[in-house]
């Protein structure tokens, strides 16, 4: 099941690559989907719902006119001091795409309970902390230039004028009440056996691909990290729970090699 998957990855592989692939290497890439995806943030100005994202300039700047008017055609997202969330995470040329709380989606009531969207599957943050923000509306960092070297922390000092990722945040105040080995895991940015979905999440972000496979009467699921060549992430579910964790080098010929474990 997984040289099918592998090989799948390696036949979209350059299809799938960015503009701006020239400029941030997959392993940045990766650091700023992990520092991003799944993040809390307070709100630090009125933020309206949108059908097109509201563009703030990594110098922090943002044209408040078209801001006010998304506002009085769509309503507000979320008010000064509300707690909002980042659902999904795109990296374009010249822009980061942040969709907040899931986006401007009808009948949806964030304030109850957070949900972020695994392909076709949406889970829970189940005991996590939940927003506040009424609504969810879609943030675009732009850059006027391609990307170029940036981190996840960089992008949430161009973000703070408008949304606060303090350090003292509601999901590092989440993660401290995990259980030692699984807290250790997330501040590590990595996965072991035992965590459940939203804390692989936490710790590492969404996947790049899904597989699923049944075996001897039992249901399990890859989440895959990471895409040729280079470091390729295997998180092997069962359930809710992850069971296996396995990392191998992918190169461009389809060359698959065991990543030796660290002593």
């Amino acid at each position: 099941m997984r040289r099918l998957a592998l090989a799948l990855i390696l036949s979209v592989g350059s299809g799938r690559l960015h503009a701006d692939s020239k400029k941030l290497t997959e392993d940045q890439r990766i650091e700023i989907l992990r520092g991003l995806s799944a993040e809390y943030a307070k709100i630090k100005v009125l933020l309206p719902k949108t059908k097109k994202a509201l563009e703030i300039t990594s110098e922090g700047k943002w044209d408040q006119t078209k801001w006010k008017e998304s506002q009085t055609e769509f309503g507000v997202a979320g008010r000064v001091g509300d707690l909002i969330q980042v659902t999904h995470l795109e990296i374009d040329k010249d822009r980061i795409v942040l969709e907040l709380n899931g986006g401007m989606k009808s009948g949806k009531k964030w304030y109850d309970h957070v949900q972020i969207g695994m392909g076709t599957q949406t889970n829970p943050i189940n005991g996590g902390p939940a927003t506040n923000a009424p609504a969810g509306t879609t943030v675009a960092l732009t850059f006027g230039a391609p990307i170029g070297e940036v981190t996840s922390a960089d992008i949430k000092k161009m973000l703070q004028p408008v949304l606060d990722f303090e350090k003292s945040s509601v999901t590092e105040n989440y993660v401290e009440t995990l259980p030692e080995p699984i807290k250790e895991a997330v501040k590590s940015r990595k996965v072991i056996e035992g965590m459940n979905r939203d804390q692989v999440i936490l710790a590492v972000g969404k996947p790049v691909h899904k597989s699923r496979e049944s075996k001897e009467g039992s249901e399990y699921e890859d989440w895959i990290y990471g895409e040729p060549p280079g470091r390729v992430m295997f998180v092997t579910f069962t359930g809710d729970k992850v069971v296996k964790v396995k990392e191998t080098y992918a190169g461009l010929g389809g060359s698959v090699a065991e990543t030796p474990q660290q002593p």
